[in-house]
């Protein structure tokens, strides 16, 4: 049995993608890729969107490949900064409703991230729809008093209920998988399982030189769910192990996505600096604030692994792209990470202690020729297993099957 390949007018798709915010992100990273690689396969994508700043986004988005329409940015993102989810809500119903209204029917729809826009595009009887979900977003939404809970209470059922509209939806891990089933229960009673399409990396962009320097390196937005003041507390730890450590020579670079409009960013921009003060390594740590994609390229080039800090992540892109970088990396136990990375032999899984981290982060200081062994493994697991024509390519196979182009 053979599929029809893309070139055959008959399996040619057109293809909206809706998102958000079209800004720097791991899910901005994955919808970009999604687009470029269906692209390539022959089909008209288009993406639609509530935001999109051409001087802080990726560059796949400017140069062309496929067009990206912004509706709805003049709504606001919160309110006294408050009701972001609600704002999130008005925001992409605009663009689906936009989407629905001014433009001819697509075959199918790819809604990310926010599923209220599900039964609007359900309206359109010939398209289908699927939904990637992330991750559940009433586990991250925080639910500390009881006035939260009466707000967060009919956002979580309407996202369990428009969720369930889709014709398919798609996750980005095991992990993922298992968190969906525990906590949207009513749609696992009725069998819906979604299917797992793991995020992946171009491999080719990281083919700079590569050096390996005493030089941690941290990716990540700003935001304290990151944990980056793991990075900061276990790069200081280092001074204090018994190991003959060559801490003198070993610096820390912590960059990722910054956005001044987000006060979450701001405040924990100056709390991390703060921590490295009262640590005593303010001098050994360097912040980049929102590096281009050639910036960071150059960052992973030059360091000797990469510290990945969330715990529980759902995905994570970051140690994908460390490792098509030929980097080992340093993560937690936990989530994503533990279906990405081969402990031992691409990096090493830790717990989220700064000690844990502290003692992975010597054994490289240590033998540097094993971080560079490490390295080489990892970039040929991301090829097998994780770049982006893979991605494309079951992603393509997810959508001709839901638009109902049967195998040859």
């Amino acid at each position: 049995m053979e599929r029809k390949k893309s070139s055959d007018s008959n399996s040619k798709l057109n293809i909206a993608i809706i998102h958000p915010d079209l800004g720097i992100g791991g899910a901005e990273r994955l919808i970009v890729d999604a687009a470029v690689e269906l692209a390539s396969l022959g089909h008209n994508v288009h993406i639609f969107t509530a935001h999109h700043d051409k001087n802080r986004c990726f560059e796949e988005t400017r140069a062309g490949i496929f067009p990206a329409t912004v509706y709805g940015d003049f709504l606001p993102r919160h309110i006294f900064y408050r009701l972001h989810a609600i704002c999130a809500y008005l925001r992409c119903i605009f663009v689906a409703l936009c989407v629905l209204f001014m433009w001819p029917s697509f075959d199918v729809i790819l809604a990310d991230q926010v599923s209220v826009v599900i039964p609007l595009l359900k309206l359109n009887r010939s398209t289908k729809v699927v939904f990637y979900c992330h991750f559940p977003d009433l586990l991250l939404a925080q639910h500390t008093t009881f006035l939260r809970r009466i707000y967060r209470k009919p956002i979580d059922f309407i996202e369990e209920l428009t969720t369930g509209m889709a014709d398919m939806v798609l996750v980005n891990s095991r992990f993922t998988a298992s968190t969906f089933a525990k906590t949207f229960k009513h749609l696992h009673a009725r069998g819906i399982r979604p299917d797992v399409l793991y995020p992946a990396v171009n491999v080719n962009q990281f083919d700079e030189p590569r050096s390996y320097k005493l030089n941690f390196l941290s990716i990540n937005r700003f935001e304290r769910k990151k944990n980056i003041d793991l990075a900061v507390s276990a790069f200081a730890m280092l001074q204090t192990l018994e190991e003959n450590v060559h801490f003198a020579d070993a610096e820390l670079t912590i960059a990722g996505g910054y956005d001044k409009r987000l006060r979450e960013n701001v405040e924990y921009l100056n709390e991390l600096k703060s921590l490295a003060e009262k640590k005593g390594v303010a001098d050994r740590i360097n912040f980049v604030t929102s590096c281009s994609t050639a910036e960071r390229n150059i960052l992973l080039s030059q360091c000797l692994c990469v510290l990945y800090t969330p715990t529980d992540e759902h995905f994570g892109i970051v140690p994908l792209e460390a490792m098509a970088a030929h980097k080992p990396v340093i993560a937690c136990n936990s989530g994503g990470p533990v279906e990405t990375i081969k402990n031992g032999e691409t990096g090493f899984l830790c717990d989220p202690t700064p000690k844990d981290f502290a003692s992975a982060m010597a054994k490289l200081i240590l033998d540097p020729e094993r971080a560079k062994r490490m390295g080489e493994q990892a970039r040929q697991h991301v090829s097998e297993s994780f770049s982006t024509p893979i991605f494309g390519r079951r992603l393509n196979q997810f959508l001709l099957d839901i638009a109902g182009i049967k195998w040859d």
